[in-house]
């Protein structure tokens, strides 16, 4: 997965993107890739309309890349989840001109959920923000790995 990561531009906001099968978390770096902050969650509807939504967030924080959350089975192994990412990430490709990178997200929700728990939000709000904590989570695993 290192690879994919040299095709990311050395300076530049990116977009860290946990896809659901019901929500997508958006996440975003600050200018000097230091960390990761929610952005926001996306109610999935049709992948037009997600991807638009996207691409308007893209243009908001001014993103040079994507990195996608890669749901990988527990043995590393590649399931149906990691067919339909890797499928949005294809097409999402053809409507963006940005490098998309994978990062492995195995553990993500639980570790952020965790967090939640320990911190003691309560469950509706918990539901409310974990998708874009994990999104958040998970560029900021990539973002480590980029740091020279």
């Amino acid at each position: 997965m290192s690879d994919e990561l040299a095709a990311i531009p050395a300076t530049g906001k990116i977009l860290g993107l946990d896809l659901g099968t019901k929500t997508i978390g958006v996440a975003v770096s600050d200018g000097m890739r230091y960390s990761a902050s929610p952005l926001e969650t996306i109610k999935r509807t049709k992948f037009t309309q997600d991807a638009e939504r996207i691409i308007e967030l893209v243009a908001e924080n001014n993103a040079v890349a994507l990195i996608l959350g890669l749901p990988l089975n527990m043995d590393g192994t590649e399931g149906p989840r990691v067919q339909s990412t890797r499928a949005f990430a294809r097409n999402l490709a053809q409507k963006l001109d940005l490098p998309i990178a994978f990062w492995d997200e195995r553990l993500s929700t639980s570790a952020v959920t965790r967090m939640m728990i320990e911190a003691d939000l309560r469950r509706d709000r918990r539901a409310e923000v974990v998708d874009k904590l994990a999104a958040s989570y998970i560029l900021q695993g990539a973002l480590d790995r980029l740091r020279p």
